[in-house]
């Protein structure tokens, strides 16, 4: 691979001093701010997974919750251990793209453009909604976007630098591998990367060992999961056509350019991305970085051509596109040759960028009591949203899913508390998602019976001890539960206040007497991957 070494004349780096302040920052964000409105629903999910251990779930691959379940036998199992690897995650992430922003702007911007560049990019890391929403609960997501920042900041070093050349590649392959057990997705990272190579004049790497050698890594690293997948019939290929087709509301090209915006937490975060972008595909200062212009136009293309996707997939691909339009502003703003018009426009500026990002701070992060931020999204004209075929009730989906999951816990404990002790022996409870099947398990561990669900991974795991003599229902149909049993009551109607309506309001039914067996009744039927 071609490659161009620093000039002897290029400027002394800039301080150091934003690489420190910014993450620090964003590090006291997350942690002030750890409880939230309550646990999230996926995070009960994942502790459920924490305690099953495997190279695969339906729905996801490993290396998250390998991740949990090693900060929890080292920590404990408090909420706040758990959300500490997603905040670690974010802070990581900050600094990633200050040392992206760092190195584009090192060859032809002055020690204080590299310095502006930084600030900016960190100011915008640290702001984003979206970002600040996925470093507050754990998921997959914290991970998945500071990977690809890294193997961004990798590629940017493959690019400019002449030696170690294939140490790069191996570090590449390591990250790829383990992204991609970490979130599936990773593999638009990597035809992104394939596209990037073939369309720029880094293409005659593939003529060298360096980008075989990395997808060799990948493969090998993803290799379990892959075996895992085939031996379980690949449950995720039917998990991700069920999403599609019945799950996720259909979203246009339109649609998910305009979702950018509120992606990113509005106008002017996106138009720093977007000036990123055209600044890697058409700058000539940004020739050697094509690649991760065409890596996020590979990406970006493909999402919005499956029709569902949501805005928020590019998420992680917009880490670089961040540090790469701080850079196309500083250089811009360094045009300007009179120093009192040139700083003036920089500070108001940034001054309207900063606060424009802290106006969206509230929809990504749960900094405001509900009935304030009730109130605050009302008067910005901001509507609750949700990506899925669901009803919404007053809050978003992400903020409606902190909710609601003690009060599922306490009317399924007065309903067992309530059968006579013969039945109380026998019972099993049935969730229907694995939202309500992990707070059952986790929040009421050593006080209700054993929880089966049929929900994604759940239905894998089996109804283990569960005969189907005394079934506790979180929800359902009266009319279909008298089909599989003889007896059917109903016991008490779920409040979960602030929850998502389609779980409000539930009826809880006590069946007695299956018409058949466990394993020919009830499993056979409730198995669902979405």
């Amino acid at each position: 691979m071609t490659t161009t070494l620093p000039s002897p004349n290029a400027p002394e780096p800039a301080p150091i001093w934003p690489l420190i302040v910014f993450p620090t920052l964003k590090l006291v964000v997350q942690l002030a701010t750890l409880g939230g409105y309550g646990i999230f629903r996926d995070e009960l999910y994942y502790i459920a997974c924490s305690e099953r251990l495997a190279w695969g779930f339906v729905d996801h691959p490993p290396f998250s919750v390998a991740m949990l379940a090693l900060a929890r036998a080292l920590f404990g199992d408090s909420l706040a251990v758990m959300r500490l690897l997603p905040a670690l995650a974010g802070t990581a992430l900050v600094l990633l793209i200050g040392l992206i922003a760092r190195r584009l702007g090192t060859y032809h911007l002055t020690t204080r453009g590299s310095l502006a560049a930084q600030i900016l990019a960190m100011t915008a890391a640290v702001l984003v909604p979206t970002y600040l929403g996925s470093h507050h609960i754990f998921s997959m997501n914290a991970f998945d976007q500071l990977i690809w920042a890294a193997v961004a900041y990798v590629l940017i070093g493959i690019t400019t630098r002449a030696g170690a050349q294939q140490a790069s590649w191996i570090v590449l392959g390591v990250l790829l591998g383990v992204g991609l057990l970490n979130k599936i997705s990773v593999l638009w990272l990597g035809l992104g990367l394939g596209v990037g190579l073939l369309l720029t004049p880094q293409r005659v790497a593939l003529r060298q060992r360096g980008p075989w050698l990395a997808a060799a890594i990948a493969g090998l690293l993803f290799l379990p999961h892959v075996i895992w997948q085939a031996r379980h019939g690949w449950p995720t290929r039917e998990f991700m056509a069920n999403a599609t087709g019945q799950k996720m509301l259909a979203v246009s090209p339109g649609a998910f350019i305009s979702g950018q915006i509120d992606m990113l937490g509005g106008l002017p975060m996106a138009s720093l991305a977007w000036l990123g972008l055209v600044y890697l595909l058409a700058a000539p200062d940004a020739r050697r970085f094509r690649m991760l212009g065409w890596i996020y136009v590979t990406v970006a293309t493909l999402l919005m051509l499956n029709g569902t996707s949501r805005p928020i997939y590019l998420a992680p691909a917009t880490t670089w596109l961040l540090a790469a339009g701080s850079v196309a502003c500083t250089s811009l703003l360094l045009r300007i040759r009179r120093p009192a018009l040139r700083h003036a426009i920089a500070a108001i500026a940034f001054t309207s960028f900063v606060v424009r990002g802290a106006l969206a701070v509230p929809f990504g992060l749960p900094i405001l009591p509900i009935e304030g931020y009730i109130a605050y999204a009302e008067r910005l004209g901001v509507a609750p949203s949700t990506e899925e075929r669901k009803a919404i009730g007053v809050l978003p989906q992400f903020f409606a899913d902190m909710h609601g999951w003690q009060a599922k816990v306490d009317a399924a404990r007065q309903v067992v508390e309530a059968l006579p002790p013969a039945d109380r022996a026998r019972a099993c409870l049935f969730a229907q998602n694995y939202g309500v099947a992990g707070a059952l398990e986790h929040l009421g561990s050593g006080v209700l019976p054993p929880v089966i669900s049929g929900h994604n991974n759940y239905w894998l795991w089996g109804p283990g001890i569960c005969t189907g003599e005394v079934m506790i229902f979180m929800g359902g149909d009266a009319e279909e539960l008298r089909m599989l049993f003889e007896e059917v009551e109903p016991a008490t109607t779920l409040d979960c206040g602030y929850c998502m309506p389609y779980e409000n309001q539930q009826t809880i039914f006590v069946a007695r007497r299956p018409r058949q067996p466990m394993s020919e009744l009830l499993w056979t039927s409730a198995k669902h991957y979405d």
